[in-house]
């Protein structure tokens, strides 16, 4: 069978459910060869959420966006143990819908130029993959890709309660996710949805709330407390389900903070979130990206500037401030809270003003790296389709790793430690941001470290900006695998803007 699963990073997962099912086979040794299909990454990097399924003989194939939070089932992957795929997450919760619908599969320009399009390896993971589930197509004159669609079997989602008619809330959730369309992918195959929630309610529901209706649903799981924390980071906060006071009150506290807060102790970290957050502009709507890009939005809250711009996840809130870590894809106080693939549309339409993401690998064309490093495997995620489509792109990341130890003190920089690891490379390992093709687009591009700035020109890479107390040479040119282009280079301003 195929098992569509739902969730992202802990929000939403139903762990009860995957708990289970490790239970069943590690004591049954069934089911068996199945195949796992998801869109967003769903694990803490250890052994919840799709971690539990990551065992040989239980899986065949694997079609996943994002696979770092399940560091098993990227090492089954890249030795060679299942057949692998890594698609964007946006184009794998749209296949869902599409699934569902009857249609032969999703049309798209998300992953043109990347390691996804079938110029390059399909998305392939290993030589054991072999079946083509995407191809490139000509309508109207315009290169797109199309992935294929399949058959969906089993539909494993989570909610927060049910009603008597098995109609299902998400009240509680800090995501709604993408339960609706795998639910409906299932039924309309013949197959089941099982259901996790945390309460049954005794009467039926306004059929406003109703997110997935009974009828597509056919068990449901009653969870254990301890298997449905609201994030893997903690059981439930009630900040990600309840809207702010009023407009701006979310910023009343952090407003009047210091300009020494942000100057004082300064790590790489905070000066690249720091000079990130520069760019946003006033009105803008925005996605913040996994990981170092988390930190521009402390840093705008603490610049009271939270009320000038929307901030926005690939999960679906909309509005508030994204939290990070294990929580990471919940938003306290959002404004609205919609469902991914509904998200993703937005994103994919050109509707993000402004997106920052972070960049592992950076070569001479542009080309970026966030998915594949040696024998490492973290996947796209929703990378590719933000990535693609944002109207301003800032790439966040050190410019070099492996020990990097910075300080900056009195007005100037100092590199206490450098990295081991150049992350500005001749070649990167995998594209997951074809640079070409963002020159031709004509992208507004700039590259953020704690050092300097870069920005994408049509010839390529351009320093436009270096750290006070750096030596361009010595800190910035020697430590990369290309020579940038140098015209002109002004002082990079840290502090309060």
């Amino acid at each position: 069978m195929t098992v569509a699963c739902g969730g992202f990073v802990g929000a939403g997962h139903p762990e009860s459910l995957t708990v289970a099912m490790e239970r069943r086979f590690l004591t049954e040794q069934h089911p068996q060869n199945l195949t796992l299909v998801y869109a967003a990454g769903q694990g803490d990097g250890k052994d919840r959420g799709l971690n539990h399924l990551a065992h040989p003989r239980l899986l065949k194939r694997v079609i996943g966006g994002h696979w770092g939070l399940c560091p098993r089932l990227g090492q089954m992957a890249l030795a060679g143990e299942i057949e692998a795929y890594n698609f964007p997450q946006g184009v794998i919760c749209h296949l869902f819908r599409d699934i569902a619908a009857g249609r032969p599969g999703s049309l798209t320009r998300v992953g043109l130029g990347t390691f996804v399009d079938p110029e390059n390896c399909g998305g392939k993971l290993n030589e054991k993959t072999t079946e083509e589930l995407v191809e490139r197509v000509t309508l109207r004159d315009e290169t797109w890709l199309f992935y294929h669609s399949f058959p969906i079997q089993v539909g494993l989602i989570r909610a927060t309660a049910a009603d008597p008619f098995g109609n299902l809330v998400m009240d509680e959730e800090a995501v709604i996710g993408d339960v609706l369309p795998i639910a409906q992918a299932a039924h309309n195959h013949g197959g089941f949805v099982i259901a996790q929630v945390k309460k049954i309610l005794d009467k039926p529901v306004s059929p406003q709330r109703v997110c997935v209706p009974g009828r597509l649903v056919t068990h449901i799981v009653l969870a254990e407390e301890d298997e449905h924390w609201q994030t893997f980071a903690e059981p439930f906060n009630s900040d990600f389900c309840t809207p702010a006071s009023g407009p701006g009150s979310r910023n009343a506290e952090t407003a009047d903070l210091e300009t020494s807060q942000e100057t004082a102790s300064l790590d790489a970290r905070r000066i690249i979130a720091m000079r990130a957050c520069d760019e946003l502009q006033q009105g803008a709507i925005a996605n913040l990206g996994i990981g170092l890009p988390e930190g521009i939005a402390l840093v705008a809250e603490e610049r009271g500037i939270l009320s000038e711009v929307t901030l926005t996840l690939e999960s679906g809130p909309i509005g508030g401030v994204p939290a990070g870590g294990l929580s990471f894809g919940a938003s306290s106080h959002p404004e609205a809270i919609i469902d991914q693939p509904s998200q993703f549309d937005f994103y994919d339409g050109g509707g993000l003003d402004f997106a920052a993401l972070g960049a592992a690998q950076v070569d001479s064309q542009g080309n970026v790296n966030v998915s594949r490093f040696g024998t490492r495997f973290a996947g796209v995620g929703g990378f590719i389709n933000i990535s693609q489509n944002a109207r301003r792109l800032v790439f966040c990341g050190t410019l070099t790793t492996g020990g990097l130890e910075v300080e900056f003190l009195n007005g100037k920089m100092r590199i206490v430690k450098e990295g081991r690891i150049a992350k500005f490379v001749k070649e990167v390992e995998q594209v997951s941001y074809s640079g070409p093709l963002a020159r031709e687009a004509k992208h507004d591009v700039i590259f953020v470290t704690e050092r300097a700035v870069f920005r994408l020109q049509p010839e390529g890479i351009e320093l436009i900006e270096v750290a006070p107390g750096v030596d361009v040479q010595r800190d910035v040119v020697q430590k990369m695998e290309f020579e940038p282009i140098i015209r002109s280079v002004v002082v990079m301003k840290i502090g309060m803007r």
